[in-house]
């Protein structure tokens, strides 16, 4: 299937008022980018590829899988370019994230990155995935034009990985992550989420292995976002914690540099036998013991083409019916302002709180939103 590369022109919306002016329900017109009623600005687009995944990962999906979304109620690749070329051309968006599910999965991948790059020569491109596959794909997403890479590894013992995935596949994954290194799929990042009593006195282990291969490695505190719903506070592994685990081995010391509106807070790794020499980098994601949200800069797209303003809302803004009902790119930029101008102020509510009695979860697992 061809991807259109045309991008039909539209006049960029006037400047916003004044940022951080007081919440109001009504879209106000105007608009200059992706800005909500915070004055916060969405800059970082996450857009999910699909909701399949061929992994049951316990903290994400059931063990017997979720109803996987038709064929023609996804993204096609030509709709996938247009929207990136809305975003990038109109909007402000300045990066890109492809998710899933698991975008690999999508045979057409590598013509989505090639469609979106031939556009926007500058654009960074990165991907999450789960690494399955990885190997056979990592060149040809290299050269289409994919600017690096996230791999989810939650632990490096086969029979852990095993447990947590339920899918005996750890070998075929670091064979994706040497593969993605060895074609220089830029910065590597690793994804871990620790699971009390399971993989969470591997997090040393983790750390050490990333930093020997070159590789950023990013914790993420377990969100209630699973579809088994046996997510609780108490359960989950903080951040605390995790600092506390990694500093039995490591010396941990502030990342001088701006965090920038980035989802993690970033720390330098020293080992305590050489405490001068900064031998790597660690991220840790705290959504829910110590939220960022007030620099949130992110939008997400789903698969089949629906805005959602915040990991957690309860809401979403349809664009697919827009664009294959003829709407021109001006109308599509104008309803997708319109979603994230009623962005919530924090965990889908008007105040931070997950595990707070008022919280109620999503009804879609991560894996149907996109990371």
């Amino acid at each position: 299937m061809g991807i259109e590369l045309g991008m039909p022109a539209f006049a960029p919306p006037r400047p916003f008022p004044e940022p951080g002016a007081a919440p109001n329900a009504e879209t106000p017109e105007g608009l200059d980018g992706l800005v909500d009623r915070y004055g916060r600005r969405a800059t970082d687009m996450r857009l999910s590829l699909t909701d399949k995944c061929n992994l049951r990962c316990t903290y994400c999906m059931p063990a017997s899988g979720l109803d996987w979304l038709p064929k023609d109620k996804v993204l096609t690749a030509g709709e996938i370019v247009r929207l990136v070329g809305i975003g990038v051309n109109g909007l402000g968006v300045r990066e890109l994230r492809l998710t899933g599910g698991e975008p690999l999965v999508r045979a057409d991948l590598v013509e989505i990155i090639a469609g979106i790059r031939a556009n926007h020569p500058e654009l960074p491109v990165s991907l999450t995935t789960n690494g399955l596959g990885l190997d056979k794909k990592a060149g040809a997403l290299k050269e289409a034009g994919l600017t690096r890479i996230n791999v989810s590894l939650d632990s490096l013992h086969p029979g852990t990985f095993a447990q947590l995935t339920r899918r005996p596949f750890l070998d075929r994954v670091l064979a994706g992550v040497e593969e993605a290194a060895r074609v220089g799929l830029g910065l590597i990042k690793i994804n871990a989420v620790l699971m009390r009593g399971i993989n969470d006195v591997e997090a040393p282990n983790l750390l050490e292995w990333a930093v020997a291969h070159g590789f950023e490695l990013r914790f993420i505190e377990q969100m209630p976002l699973d579809a088994d719903h046996g997510w609780t506070r108490e359960g989950m592994i903080t951040a605390a914690e995790i600092r506390e685990r990694l500093e039995e081995r490591f010396i941990l010391a502030p990342d001088p540099r701006n965090r920038d509106g980035a989802p993690a807070e970033r720390w330098e790794v020293r080992s305590r036998t050489s405490p001068g020499v900064v031998a790597g980098v660690v991220g840790i994601i705290a959504s829910v013991t110590e939220p960022f949200c007030a620099d949130c800069r992110r939008t997400r797209i789903t698969a089949e083409g629906k805005v959602r303003s915040c990991l957690f809302s309860h809401e979403e803004t349809d664009l697919l019916e827009l664009l294959r009902s003829g709407g021109d790119d001006a109308a599509v930029a104008r309803r997708w302002q319109e979603a994230m101008w009623g962005k919530p102020k924090a965990h889908g509510m008007d105040h931070a709180g997950l595990g707070a009695p008022d919280y109620v979860q999503p009804e879609r697992t991560m894996s149907a939103i996109g990371g």
